[in-house]
């Protein structure tokens, strides 16, 4: 954070605190001498396709993971594209500015958000879904999520956050007999690489070449195409499955803390590295919050939830106790 919020402990924004680390910063840091070069993405292309088992033909290096939503919608032909809520409101803007009707299904709170594939209508040709999902932190089953593949209908699965769940269960990134399915994928969270802009697509030939034809020449950046190559590497990932191993273990210490409060609802359960949390008048508790140190991320913003929803990112369990010890205090004087 920047200016006047600088001095906040940020549970907003769900980065992993202390990234990027220096061995990552070294190699994007080196690739500055090559910046007189046109970058060249097929070093880092064919890095992200072994890392998935995928031939290099089914992927898209994107700038972030967000550039691949709106060369979605502005290359594939829709007639109904629907996304399922509650979600990163950022592919239903993409589809609305390329000038798409978009549908929404709004999953219910009653079932912990979760998928059932008969709400999405039959006839839609393009489906929109998180894994895990934002704001919900619930990961749906992969064979659930397979089902809803169709003859004739691109099934996108944002897996921005598939890589803080140990072992990346449930991920649908190196399957090839799902028909029209699109995964994306984001380095960004794990890594601290917001500012960087680096994501990728994995998809069918066709549909890459689709996304290709719409993406502006030279999207991703030399410094970008190396942090890419790095994070594919077998250490790497070792250093992403062990950050993920101890993320569970801080999601799990700030759900049972939460559970201290009783009038705190944790949505459960969560994979990812938040936790989205229900108490009534949490639009006055997060101003109250602000004043106490910790910025946490609002939830009304988000089809499908309302006023009393908020989402906190997982930090260390020091920073959790200390938030929860605000929370608290800020709980009881709105009780006064």
């Amino acid at each position: 954070m920047r200016g006047a919020d600088a001095a906040l402990t940020d549970l907003a924004v769900n980065v992993r605190a202390g990234t990027p680390p220096e061995w990552l910063k070294a190699r994007i840091a080196a690739s500055l001498d090559g910046l007189a070069a046109y970058p060249d993405g097929r070093a880092a292309r064919e890095a992200v396709a072994a890392r998935h088992g995928l031939p290099a033909g089914r992927v898209l290096l994107t700038a972030g993971a967000a550039e691949a939503f709106v060369l979605l919608a502005r290359a594939l032909p829709t007639r109904r594209p629907v996304v399922v809520h509650p979600q990163f409101t950022e592919p239903e803007s993409a589809l609305r500015d390329a000038g798409h009707t978009v549908e929404r299904v709004v999953l219910d709170e009653r079932d912990g958000f979760r998928l059932t594939p008969g709400a999405v209508p039959e006839d839609a040709d393009l489906v929109v879904i998180g894994n895990p999902t934002n704001p919900t932190s619930v990961l749906h089953p992969a064979d659930a999520l397979a089902e809803l593949a169709r003859p004739g209908r691109t099934l996108v699965v944002d897996e921005a956050f598939m890589d803080a769940v140990p072992g990346e269960r449930e991920s649908l990134a190196g399957r090839t007999d799902v028909p029209g399915l699109v995964v994306l994928r984001s380095l960004t969270k794990t890594w601290g690489l917001a500012g960087l802009r680096i994501g990728y697509v994995l998809a069918e030939p066709d549909t890459v070449t689709a996304l290709e034809r719409v993406q502006p020449l030279w999207p991703v950046s030399s410094p970008a195409l190396v942090a890419a190559e790095a994070c594919c590497t077998p250490s790497a990932l070792a250093e992403a499955a062990n950050a993920a191993d101890r993320m569970a273990a801080d999601r799990a210490h700030l759900a049972d803390r939460l559970a201290e409060l009783a009038e705190v609802r944790v949505c459960g359960p969560a994979a990812g590295s938040f936790l989205l949390i229900r108490l009534p008048g949490a639009a006055a508790i997060r101003t109250r919050l602000r004043e106490l140190g910790f910025a946490v991320r609002r939830g009304d913003t988000f089809p499908g939830l309302g006023p009393d929803w908020l989402r906190l990112a997982v930090r260390d369990p020091a920073t959790t106790d200390r938030f929860v010890i605000a929370l608290a205090k800020a709980v009881a004087e709105s009780a006064d």
